[in-house]
């Protein structure tokens, strides 16, 4: 059997002491550079990997962040967002050697309960929720226990003492519905996700401000709040096509609800854009290869994720790190499922 490479092996091949390799493994601030690089390539000429849980004991850290999903997994994952902030949030935890933990929950009460193990059993160092909404019993939580948190989207109350990451997403719903206006569009309707959300309150708000800066109507009828998924696309499309004066023009907050609308306007036999002209949000990669493809909303999901790993690092590892609002800059993606009225 292959004798097990000690911490005294990648001293003596590196030529320091084996205190020097414990504080290199701890990365102490004490420790030059160009000894860190030396230790690091003994290590891993050796193959020596040190017992990170034996470290974090010392340290009372986990190096570990908690991820909160939305809704249970399996529904949730339908959205290609989740895989794309995922992969931004772990580009930074490997980049600064943490691990993910990731949970959910089928109800809030599950996913509550989940995330105060997460916390009482010192599971992780901090959360990152994927989500913001009105109430949320976990974010009331984390914010009671003073336990470093992120939001992704913008937090209901304390919005000044919680470190989130969000788009403009008033100014994004403006715009993208704007853009409907400018191609001669007069009946534009809303299609969203259910409005305990913050990012779909944002979004309609943003609609609803275009619409009354052009003068135009905005009625009730045409406002539909459902879920994020293909299926609550199509069935918000039943209901509008139903109306007497239906739209001409659809502004869809999510890519994924805008594959189930545009495959209901195909089964009734409706064009896009040459009978309804149709704009989203977020630029999942499927919004590009789709037939037509969507002119949408880029928000840069890589980007959320990336930021708020960044964020929720730097306050595990700095206790006095100020809350902060981070914003990631939206543009419009414009291609074929809009087009003048």
């Amino acid at each position: 059997m292959k004798n097990m490479v000690t911490i005294k092996d990648v001293a003596k091949k590196a030529g320091v002491s084996p205190s020097t390799v414990s504080r290199v493994i701890a990365d102490s601030s004490r420790i030059s550079q160009d000894t860190k690089k030396k230790v690091r390539k003994a290590m891993s000429a050796l193959g020596y990997h040190p017992n990170i849980n034996a470290r974090n004991l010392v340290a009372k850290k986990t190096k570990a962040i908690g991820v909160i999903m939305p809704s249970s997994a399996d529904k949730a994952l339908q959205n290609p967002f989740f895989p794309e902030i995922l992969r931004g949030i772990g580009s930074v935890a490997h980049e600064m050697e943490y691990s993910i933990t990731l949970s959910t929950g089928i109800t809030e009460s599950e996913i509550l309960n989940e995330v105060k193990r997460m916390v009482y059993g010192s599971y992780v160092d901090g959360v990152i929720l994927l989500y913001s909404k009105v109430d949320d019993p976990v974010m009331m939580f984390l914010y009671e226990q003073n336990f470093p948190f992120v939001v992704v989207g913008k937090p209901h109350k304390q919005i000044n003492e919680v470190t989130h990451v969000d788009n403009d997403n008033v100014a994004a719903g403006h715009q993208i519905t704007k853009h409907l206006i400018d191609l001669g569009h007069e009946r534009i309707a809303f299609i969203g996700g259910f409005l305990d959300l913050f990012v779909t309150r944002d979004r309609v708000e943003g609609y609803e401000a275009a619409m009354k800066e052009a003068g135009l109507p905005c009625p009730s009828s045409y406002k539909i709040h459902t879920e994020f998924l293909k299926s609550g696309g199509r069935e918000a499309v039943e209901f509008l096509l139903s109306l007497e004066t239906p739209p001409t023009g659809l502004v869809v907050s999510d890519d994924i609800m805008s594959l189930g609308v545009l495959s209901r306007l195909e089964e009734f036999g409706v064009s896009v854009p040459k009978d309804i002209s149709l704009v989203s949000f977020n630029n999942v990669y499927l919004s590009e290869i789709t037939k037509p493809s969507l002119t949408t909303v880029d928000i840069q999901i890589y980007d959320l994720g990336a930021y708020s790993a960044k964020a929720l690092i730097e306050k595990t590892t700095n206790k006095a790190e100020p809350e902060k609002r981070i914003i990631i800059p939206h543009s419009i993606v414009y291609r074929e499922s809009s087009a003048r009225r």
